[in-house]
């Protein structure tokens, strides 16, 4: 069997909504460069807790 590509080789970006690095997905295989978002959620604008990415109120 074909060995599987590690998950440090894989490409990553940030998420414009909640500023943290995810990672390609099988399931993005061919809409890479489209992808923005992490998650529905992010996708969705969700506010959180108040807190600004940089972590201040």
């Amino acid at each position: 069997m074909p060995r599987q590509k590690k998950k440090a080789n894989m490409p990553t970006k940030h998420c414009p909504s909640c500023g943290r690095p995810f990672s390609w997905r099988k399931k993005w295989e061919n809409c890479w460069d489209t992808v923005t978002y992490c998650s529905e959620r992010c996708r969705r604008g969700f506010k959180g807790s108040g807190k600004k990415k940089d972590g201040k109120i």
